[in-house]
């Protein structure tokens, strides 16, 4: 059992508890924002099977000196700070487990289907009513309402259906043409992260009326929402993207660029920056060329300018640009591999490499919080949890629960 001494928290949610009934990735994301964050996450996992995202690999995460595979790994990039209790919420006596953990609680995640949980007694009006303070945090594929709302969404679908794939990939022309996903799961990560921004605004609410709400949020609308630019062509110009690869359909030189020993991103967002890779490059011609002068010529003028750029990078090696055209503050880096990283001092210096000791596991390594707050940082206090390791210490120590009552959950399988 996990002393509760051992992850005191010290960051600046220390005092929220946050009942986590998510599942995959985008719920299981925002919890584990909240977590870092220093909140008090309880997941609530299904007995017997826990979140179906510990199955979802190859590749896994193996105990040491064991050659059977443990757990995904991908379930550990969204599931530390977290403590696991495994019931059964199906069973009444399961439900009203989780219906006492509310009166204690502050924030309530799920992810199931719009009116699921209402059939179990745990939709927002019945816990509200329990704890009127409770701020209740849905997410879904498409809303809790609207002619999508009783759909299932994965974030593959969304990235599709969101209009994202008609703006990523290849143009029609080139070899390999066509719409392309994102290769990390971008729908899932845009909804969770405004499910924490949601529920941040929420606790505002509440700390100055002292209410709670629900919040509605939908991988379709959180991933549409980030078409910014590619929205607004269309909204306000009536203009369509399309897809531009590695080029950016609004600026040049914008992409990727052939070195001599690989590829660099040279990207110049404005007329001033392109005057500095003009002289650096050697060609302060391109500056008064009627081609090259203006952004929106440049962009016109794409392939010519490409060609010349590429031109001018021959004879020198991904590094050596890389120096030479940030030290001419020219906006310039390599294109990383996930091991290349691991070595970058960049990261290593901000320390975005957190490692965490699991019983189970040994090491387990995961990508640090992005908020960086001077008084109150984020805090990794917990590895990802095997399922229902915290059961015990929270049906005792947080609930208030003795050994017959317990055992008598286990004889009618509920945990």
């Amino acid at each position: 059992m996990v002393s509760r001494e051992n992850i005191k928290s010290t960051g600046p949610l220390a005092a929220l508890r946050v009942i986590d009934m998510t599942r995959v990735i985008a719920g299981p994301f925002a919890g584990q924002i909240l977590g870092d964050l220093g909140a008090d996450v309880i997941k609530i996992e299904r007995r017997g099977e826990g979140d179906d995202c510990r199955r979802v690999g190859p590749p896994w995460i193996t105990p040491p000196q064991d050659e059977v595979p443990g757990e995904s790994t991908y379930f550990q990039s969204v599931n530390r700070n977290k403590r696991s209790l495994a019931l059964d919420f199906s069973k009444p006596d399961g439900a009203d487990l989780i219906r006492k953990l509310v009166e204690t609680s502050d924030i309530f995640l799920e992810n199931f289907r719009a009116g699921t949980l209402e059939k179990y007694g745990l939709g927002y009006r019945d816990l509200s009513a329990i704890n009127p303070a409770l701020i209740y945090c849905s997410i879904t594929g498409f809303g809790q309402s609207g002619p999508y709302g009783g759909r299932s969404g994965y974030d593959f679908l969304v990235q599709g259906m969101s209009g994202l794939m008609s703006v990523t990939g290849l143009p029609d022309g080139e070899a390999g043409a066509g719409p392309m996903r994102v290769g990390v799961p971008i729908a899932d990560i845009t909804a969770g992260l405004n499910s924490a921004i949601g529920v941040l605004s929420a606790l505002h609410h509440r700390n100055n009326t002292g209410e709670g709400q629900h919040i509605d949020i939908s991988l379709f609308e959180a991933q549409t929402s980030t078409l910014l630019n590619a929205a607004s062509s269309w909204l306000n110009g009536g203009e369509m993207f399309g897809r531009t690869g590695n080029d950016h359909p609004s600026a040049a030189p914008y992409g990727v660029y052939d070195v001599d020993d690989g590829h660099i991103i040279i990207a110049t967002f404005s007329d001033r920056e392109f005057v500095r890779l003009a002289n650096v490059l050697g060609h302060a011609e391109w500056i008064a060329d009627p081609r090259f002068a203006l952004n929106g010529n440049r962009v016109a003028n794409r392939p010519a300018l490409k060609a010349a750029v590429s031109e001018a990078l021959k004879g020198k090696t991904r590094d050596e640009w890389v120096k030479i055209l940030n030290d001419a503050t020219v906006s310039a880096g390599p294109i990383n591999d996930i091991s290349d990283l691991e070595r970058n001092p960049q990261i290593i210096a901000r320390g975005m490499i957190v490692a965490l000791e699991s019983a189970e596991f040994g090491t387990v390594r995961s990508i640090a919080s992005p908020v960086r707050l001077s008084a109150t940082p984020a805090d990794y206090r917990l590895p990802p949890p095997s399922l229902g390791q915290h059961s015990l210490e929270i049906l005792i120590s947080d609930m208030g629960l003795d050994e017959a009552a317990i055992e008598r959950l286990r004889e009618a399988e509920v945990i």
